[in-house]
């Protein structure tokens, strides 16, 4: 009579920026190219603004504003980690719009950029959006040009 569904654990992480992702291999950083951290892409941009991947909570921010965790509505932990070698910037150059324990919306600004203080210190802003959470199985789903509305990865 009556058809109970299933919920569905799957979450559609979309593009935090508006540019080009690419694997994590080619991130120039071995931390991050061997995926010691998790698994995931990389981005690149010319923008000044990342934007959240997912619906969630914010469950992190690092003190340097150079990174902050995502817990997914499905308890996927997701970081995004701004540029390589950014954390020796102590925060100069980054504006965090959101707190921990913020429940965000995908397309949500979370971080605006300071484009010319940074290119100033001549940080590589690629940024790498991480699953962190190992028992969470992804499906790289877009490589090459993306923009805020396009899913480019599958988790469950």
């Amino acid at each position: 009579m009556f058809r109970y569904h299933k919920k569905s654990k799957e979450v559609l992480l979309h593009a935090p920026i508006i540019g080009k992702s690419v694997r994590l291999e080619e991130v120039p950083d071995q931390m991050f190219a061997k995926k010691l951290l998790g698994d995931g892409l990389a981005f690149v941009y010319e923008g000044d603004t990342i934007y959240a991947p997912c619906d969630g909570t914010v469950i992190m921010i690092a003190d340097t504003k150079h990174a902050l965790g995502i817990k997914a509505v499905n308890q996927a932990e997701i970081m995004i980690h701004i540029g390589l070698d950014t954390v020796n910037l102590l925060g100069e150059g980054f504006e965090v719009l959101v707190a921990s324990n913020d429940r965000i919306k995908q397309g949500q600004p979370l971080v605006k950029l300071d484009r010319e203080a940074l290119n100033k210190q001549r940080v590589q802003l690629i940024t790498m959006m991480i699953v962190t959470s190992r028992d969470t199985s992804l499906n790289i789903m877009q490589l090459g040009d993306v923009c805020l509305s396009d899913s480019v990865i599958s988790l469950k």
